[in-house]
């Protein structure tokens, strides 16, 4: 290979895909978490992590911390597939020469853009794996799937896309924090731009790749999270009425009042606060203050250690064995 690892999408796609399948083994359970502290029907449910943990096995055995794998196992492939060769792709046609070195701005960019790249396979797939994990009772992919476009069609599969593109332009802080810390540590092995010598040899993938996906996973959390509250919130409804809301205009002078006035109207119909990405956002603060978007944040940071460590460090020797 000459400095900067010539584009091959098929490379990176297989890699990805590999990549993909081994982080969402490894992470599913604390992402099942996640997501019952963020819906509001589970979140007062549980007192911490471990508590979380706990009681899930405890009700619904070993096997309730991976009810809706089935789901995002299916599209890992199209999914981490897409985000590594999008990048890769994006990062490329953004450099004159093919052996320059990105700059970290080029890398965020090209981040930013395979997260909305990717938007169109995570919007539904998340959808779908939210219902699931959000039911008692087992139910398939499959038939949460046909519910779903049953009664709101195709349209209903991409509720919440909004904010599934917000939350992954993330992509963009994420491949940056990773590139940063790899050349920090080991400048000859970046992500962005191998060199002919193999971080395999080198311990690359011992503890330089690990760390470096650690970092990664954490950074682009932090900056998302919020996000992916606001997506969860609004997936684990169908968007329909759902709460009547009092007939009376608010008397606070706050940001938002104008916004919470339109929604307590005197007309005082029926109205569902997730409905909108806009919408959740205002009325889950209104209710629960700030910290609501970061419910759920300790076991997901906990998660993004070893999900993206098993992610970069299975993309690279895949990438490194195939080229």
């Amino acid at each position: 290979m000459s400095e900067n690892q010539e584009l091959n999408p098929a490379v990176d796609f297989i890699a990805g895909t590999l990549a993909g399948a081994a982080s969402l083994v490894v992470g599913f359970p604390f992402d099942t978490v996640k997501v019952r502290f963020q819906n509001p029907q589970f979140a007062q449910r549980y007192s911490s992590t471990i508590n979380a943990f706990t009681t899930i096995i405890r009700e619904e055995k070993f096997a309730g911390l991976f009810k809706g794998i089935t789901s995002p196992l299916a599209a890992v492939a199209l999914m981490n597939g897409l985000v590594f060769s999008s990048y890769r792709f994006l990062l490329k046609v953004q450099l004159d020469d093919g052996n320059n070195i990105p700059t970290m701005l080029q890398i965020a960019l090209a981040g930013a853009g395979c997260g909305a790249i990717t938007s169109i396979v995570t919007t539904p797939t998340e959808l779908i794996k939210i219902r699931q994990q959000s039911l008692v009772t087992p139910t398939t992919a499959k038939q949460v799937a046909l519910d779903i476009f049953r009664q709101s069609g195709v349209r209903g599969l991409y509720r919440g896309a909004t904010s599934t593109i917000l939350r992954d332009s993330g992509y963009g802080i994420y491949f940056a924090a990773y590139e940063a810390t790899s050349r920090y540590l080991n400048s000859h092995a970046s992500f962005a731009a191998r060199s002919e010598t193999s971080p395999v040899e080198h311990g690359f993938l011992t503890w330089q790749t690990l760390l470096a996906g650690a970092v990664a996973g954490i950074a682009g959390w932090l900056f998302t999270f919020p996000f992916d509250v606001v997506k969860t919130r609004m997936q684990g409804t169908d968007g329909s009425p759902l709460v009547q809301l009092p007939s009376r205009p608010l008397t606070s002078t706050s940001a938002v009042t104008p916004i919470l006035s339109q929604m307590y109207s005197t007309n005082a119909r029926p109205v569902n606060p997730y409905r909108t990405t806009w919408s959740t956002i205002v009325n889950s603060y209104h209710s629960e203050g700030y910290r609501v978007f970061f419910r759920g944040l300790s076991p997901t940071l906990i998660r993004a250690i070893p999900v993206n460590m098993a992610t970069f460090a299975t993309f690279e020797a895949v990438v490194h064995a195939m080229s």
